[in-house]
C-alpha cells in the first residue's frame, strides 16, 4: 500500500521547490514522498505452519507420483506395506496435497494472491507442485475410471491386495 505524504522537512530535497511556467504564471510544485507500508510477517505461528506445509508437500508429491504410476500400471494403488504404513503414507499424502491447494485457494480469495514464498521460496514451489499433482490426480483417476470402470477405494479390497 502506498501513501502520499508531503516530504520530510528534515531531509533537504534538490527538487523541493520546482517551478513551472504554464499560462505565463509561475507555480510552485512540492514533490510528494511515496512511503511503502508493507506488513512485516514475523508471526512465529505462521512460520511453523509454513515449514510444516513445505515438509509435508515435499514428501507428499513424490509419494503421490509413485501412487499414480502404480495405479496406472497395475490398476491398484500402493500396497499396504508393513503394518499398513505405506498405504497410510499414501492416504495422508493425498490429504496434504488437497489441504495445501485448499489453503492456497482460501488465501487467494482472501488476499488476492497465493501463498507467501515461505522459507527459501519453498512454500511457493510446494504450492505449484500441489496444483500440478492435483491435475495429475484428476487425469490418472479419470483414465482409471474410463479404462477399468472403477477407482480403487482407500482401503484394500478384493480386487487389490485382498
Amino acid at each position: 500500500m502506498l501513501l502520499l505524504s508531503p516530504p520530510s522537512t528534515s531531509l533537504p530535497s534538490p527538487l523541493r521547490n520546482s517551478f513551472s511556467f504554464k499560462d505565463g504564471r509561475a507555480r510552485s510544485h512540492t514533490p510528494l514522498k511515496l512511503v511503502g507500508m508493507a506488513k512485516e510477517s514475523s508471526d512465529s505461528n505462521n512460520d511453523i505452519i509454513e515449514k510444516v506445509a513445505v515438509a509435508g508437500g515435499l514428501v507428499s508429491t513424490p509419494v503421490i507420483g509413485w501412487s499414480l504410476y502404480t495405479l496406472k500400471t497395475t490398476g491398484c494403488g500402493l500396497p499396504p506395506g508393513p503394518g499398513g504404513s505405506i498405504g497410510a503414507l499414501e492416504g495422508v499424502s493425498y490429504l496434504v496435497v488437497v489441504g495445501i491447494v485448499a489453503w492456497s485457494l482460501y488465501t487467494k480469495n482472501k488476499t488476492g494472491s497465493g501463498l507467501p514464498n515461505g522459507p527459501f521460496g519453498l512454500l511457493g514451489a510446494v504450492e505449484g507442485l500441489s496444483y500440478l499433482t492435483l491435475l495429475a490426480i484428476l487425469v490418472v483417476f479419470g483414465l482409471q475410471y474410463f479404462q477399468q470402470g472403477y477407482i480403487p477405494g482407500p482401503l484394500p479390497a478384493d480386487q487389490c491386495f485382498g
